[in-house]
């Protein structure tokens, strides 16, 4: 009787550990994870903005894991094919990805019944890095000074006015589109295979104007070979406080961030997912991670998994809208 009694209490405690019950690893796997090096996959290339954000983090996080995160840049399809490795991949906490507004919001609406992942179901968010916006800039020789200036050109001269953008459903097309929308007008969207062609463009006066992520445009800005219009967040930068928000400039409801944040594949334990999310707010809150964040005028944010699934749902229904009225089709 003691054996079998000593077997039923070690076969409990496994069952704890391992989550055998509910199939949910529980509180021993949290502990003891990570165990071996975490795989963090970025669906952009080397340099990119989200690029240089995974590695930043990726750095921190292997000084608290005390494991290698290995950046591995998955790029293809509009972010679909890195987005995918992920949400197919084992839910065991050693596959992250480090996420773009692209194929966990927009691309939901934009490529509805064709993307091979639902990131509503097969990924599970952990925490939301930072938020980063556009700024609208014009070729210094386009004769505007402000939103207002540039909307009455547009009416007087429909379609005539052309802005870059990255291709469809990127933030430098939504904003264009959502401009036309919020402000009646039509300008003509000029996509690009490589947003620095694009904006070496803009300061040749091959194109009229652009929105693009503000650590690009920044320093074009201070040297003079672009103008500032506004900024597509919803309060203005400390990193460019003379430039006004598209609000503060006229077109109230205009709010658009490039984001990015960490998602896991779904089914990866809960305690796992929340250890991941408190390490990252813990670095994010950090006064080097912050200023750095700061200074691409950028917001830092480190939120909670809920937190994040509630944002991300929120985009995806903000941009289904968008889509919807602008009638923006996919690239085929």
């Amino acid at each position: 009787m003691k054996a079998s009694r000593l077997k039923q209490i070690i076969f409990f405690v496994l069952a704890i550990c391992v989550g055998y019950t509910a199939g949910i690893p529980l509180t021993c796997s949290a502990q003891s994870w990570p165990e071996k090096p975490v795989r963090l996959i970025v669906p952009g290339p080397a340099g990119s903005a989200p690029d240089s954000l995974a590695r930043m983090m990726g750095q921190k996080l292997s000084e608290i894991w005390g494991q290698p995160v290995m950046v591995d840049n998955v790029v293809g399809a509009s972010g679909n094919i890195g987005t995918d490795r992920v949400a197919k991949a084992t839910p065991d906490g050693y596959t992250l990805l480090f996420n773009t507004m692209g194929p966990t919001a927009v691309n939901y609406s934009l490529m509805k019944g064709m993307l091979p992942y639902d990131p509503t179901k097969d990924l599970t968010p952990v925490s939301l890095l930072t938020k980063m916006p556009n700024i609208l800039v014009v070729n210094p020789k386009l004769p505007v000074n402000n939103l207002k200036e540039l909307i009455e050109l547009a009416k007087k001269e429909p379609g005539k006015l052309r802005y870059g953008n990255a291709g469809t459903g990127t933030t430098q097309h939504l904003s264009g589109e959502l401009l036309n929308l919020r402000a009646d007008i039509k300008v003509t969207g000029i996509p690009y295979k490589s947003s620095a062609q694009m904006t070496t463009d803009t300061i040749g006066g091959q194109i009229e104007f652009m929105f693009h992520n503000a650590p690009v445009v920044l320093p074009h800005i201070k040297s003079g070979a672009l103008r500032a219009i506004a900024i597509t967040s919803d309060k203005r930068s400390t990193s460019a406080p003379n430039i006004p928000t598209m609000a503060e400039a006229g077109l109230p409801n205009f709010e658009i961030t490039a984001w990015f944040g960490f998602m896991a594949p779904a089914g990866t334990p809960k305690p796992i997912i929340h250890k991941i999310a408190r390490d990252i707010t813990k670095i994010t809150a950090s006064p080097e991670i912050r200023d750095r964040i700061l200074s691409q005028a950028s917001e830092p944010i480190g939120d909670t998994p809920e937190e994040y699934a509630a944002f991300i749902n929120t985009e995806i229904v903000k941009w289904a809208e968008v889509i919807k009225q602008a009638n923006i089709q996919p690239e085929q």
